[in-house]
């Protein structure tokens, strides 16, 4: 996985990463009240569209539709035992609309809850549903992570 990432980052060049995957989405009808890391699961040549446009247009890497595919997030729309499932998807979806040339990035947001001393979720509980997405995420075949829109770093130490 990392093997692949770091030989473009040592290579010097510039990695030209998708834009907005949800954004596209929402452009082609899907509602923002709607579980976006679903439609890995009951969409996926649309979400595989999406990651083609990106392709063609010149991404060199595709962020994974992933963003909240945590069991937090998921549980909110009855999906939290599937967070392998989707995430896995997710991976295989842009591996597939990307091709061998392309960077696949594992994409990852905040869990969606207070964690300890600030709420109720402890840090193992964090630390424990990262791990369960992560592992799903390489399961899928990724070639790195990125961990996107962190409001409080401690979540992600």
């Amino acid at each position: 996985m990392a093997n692949r990432f770091r030989e473009q980052l040592d290579s010097g060049k510039i990695i030209v990463f998708d834009g907005g995957t949800g954004t596209m989405l929402f452009d082609r009808g899907v509602f923002i009240n709607r579980c976006f890391d679903q439609l890995n699961l009951s969409e996926p040549d649309l979400v595989r569209s999406v990651h083609r446009e990106f392709a063609a247009a010149g991404a060199m890497a595709l962020e994974t539709n992933t963003f909240g595919a945590n069991r937090f997030k998921l549980a909110s729309f009855d999906l939290g035992g599937r967070v392998a499932e989707v995430n896995r998807r997710g991976a295989e979806l842009a591996r597939e609309a990307g091709g061998a040339d392309v960077l696949v990035v594992g994409s990852m947001g905040p869990l969606g809850v207070r964690i300890e001393p600030w709420g109720p979720t402890s840090l193992d509980e964090a630390r424990a549903a990262f791990r369960e997405q992560i592992e799903a995420l390489v399961a899928g075949g990724i070639d790195a992570v990125i961990l996107e829109t962190f409001t409080d770093l401690d979540e992600i130490w």
